[in-house]
């Protein structure tokens, strides 16, 4: 599933490309996908200029005006950028082409994206009303993530994915900002001191950061704006590593499962 790295290594690729273009013509191929394309999504987009290309989470909002277009890439979703595109592939549901002949495709096998018309900048709308600070944001600091996870049992790992604390670190960059900040995924939340707070903070930023530098991960569908696979899968310490020695001591990665989704960790060097 493409998280914050992809999502965010898209944006970059994505912007130069449609800022202040005009939106020429809109090919809906297939409504089909997790919310149905909308209907008068064509009439809505034709002749709208593109302001601006942001990230919210793992969204793409691409600014009209007033309004704003909401993309969002599911579990197998991208989104590439032709100068002259060749002809459609299985899977390639929608095509934007502005009016320069640029063409923004949109592939997703599994069809759980969405591309949505929001009035306004969509802060209110149920998908990102609730939603918690980037991990970039001040707003996001040692004490704030100390003070959200006092009296909480659940295990660090699953406050660290829940998009109402903080949004974007999914299950990979979970399990490898946990294993360079020394915490155990399965550490309930409450017993991780402000000290080690801090630390998490740290590294979820920096193991971010690293991300969006090699083009974010593929380890099955995700490719960027050019078709490109990302390359931080080669960097992980413990991420579907289980068995293998870790990088740093040599004890065997263990795996586990907190909500239903696999924790990988290193019993030396996490506690």
């Amino acid at each position: 599933m493409p998280e914050l790295p992809e999502v965010e290594t898209t944006r970059r690729g994505v912007a130069p490309h449609v800022v202040g273009r005009h939106v020429a013509e809109l090919h809906v191929y297939d409504r089909r996908l997790r919310w149905p394309v909308p209907a008068n999504l064509r009439s809505r987009l034709r002749g709208r200029t593109i302001e601006a290309v942001e990230r919210r989470s793992k969204y793409l909002l691409f600014r009209m005006g007033a309004n704003t277009l909401l993309m969002h890439f599911g579990m197998t979703g991208s989104l590439r950028v032709y100068r002259s595109p060749p002809p459609r592939r299985l899977h390639d549901h929608v095509d934007l082409v502005l009016d320069d002949g640029t063409t923004l495709r949109y592939h997703d096998p599994r069809r759980f994206g969405a591309m949505l018309w929001l009035r306004g900048s969509g802060e209110t709308h149920p998908l990102l009303r609730d939603l918690g600070p980037e991990p970039f944001d001040p707003a996001f600091d040692a004490r704030y993530l100390w003070r959200k996870s006092r009296g909480r049992r659940a295990a660090i790992k699953l406050l660290l994915m829940d998009n109402r604390l903080v949004v974007g670190v999914g299950n990979i960059y979970a399990n490898e900002s946990l294993f360079r900040a020394g915490i155990r995924p399965s550490v309930p939340a409450g017993r991780v001191s402000l000290a080690r707070a801090a630390r998490l903070v740290t590294e979820v930023r920096n193991v971010l950061t690293e991300a969006i530098a090699k083009g974010g991960s593929t380890l099955r569908d995700y490719v960027d704006s050019r078709g490109e696979p990302g390359y931080f899968q080669l960097e992980y310490f413990v991420y579907d590593r289980a068995g293998a020695p870790c990088h740093v001591c040599g004890k065997p990665i263990r795996s586990t499962r907190h909500g239903q989704r696999a924790s990988y960790y290193c019993p030396g060097c996490q506690t």
